[in-house]
């Protein structure tokens, strides 16, 4: 998997602010959108905002150096709405859909972005990189997560009203929200409400 850590920063319906690292590539290509329900968050209209998200992706391209075409943000979506289903089954352990799987199968088939070695001994990818070549990244990230050790560390947010899903990478495995600054807080929130109300009734 490309493992560097970076995370996104997201919004939530309600305007809040908050950073959210899924903990794998392939992952942070879900919070574009998805299938059914998800569809209503969708943010790849257009060639450039799959560019845009490549950018802000754990990746690390400049939107700039990113040439998709009209069917390559098609095949993002695809790929993106498989990675859904297949995440969420990976999560209740069902038997993942064999066309998801082709789906992915498909987009990792492509060769990816090639690594070069800068001139101040850093990593950096060969340029430009295509749509398909960065989609291929993305599929195989995607491979590697679902097949390696980290296959049981998929979580989806325990909160109600929050799909996110991520990679537990905790040493107990224990994480149980998207982000402590969302989820996590709103619960320590209702939590301590609700202790308070108990404290009160208790005391009457």
């Amino acid at each position: 998997m490309i493992t560097t850590a970076s995370g996104l920063f997201l919004r939530s319906p309600d305007g809040t602010g908050f950073h959210f690292d899924p903990g794998a590539l392939c992952l942070e290509l879900l919070c574009t959108g998805g299938p059914g329900g998800l569809a209503r968050w969708e943010s790849l209209h257009e060639p450039r905002d799959l560019a845009d998200w490549l950018g802000r992706s754990r990746l690390g391209l400049r939107p700039d150096d990113v040439a998709v075409s009209a069917g390559e943000l098609a095949a993002g979506r695809a790929l993106r709405d498989a990675l859904w289903r297949l995440a969420r089954s990976a999560v209740r352990g069902d038997r993942p859909d064999p066309g998801d799987l082709a789906e992915v199968n498909r987009a990792a088939a492509a060769p990816p972005p090639a690594p070069r070695i800068t001139a101040d001994g850093t990593r950096a990818w060969a340029l430009p990189v295509t749509g398909g070549q960065a989609l291929s990244a993305v599929a195989r990230d995607a491979v590697d997560l679902l097949t390696g050790p980290s296959a049981d560390r998929i979580r989806e947010c325990g909160a109600d009203n929050c799909q996110l899903v991520f990679v537990d990478t905790s040493r107990p495995g224990r994480r149980r929200w998207c982000s402590m600054e969302r989820c996590g807080n709103r619960h320590k929130v209702r939590a301590l409400r609700a202790r308070r109300e108990t404290e009160e009734k208790t005391a009457r």
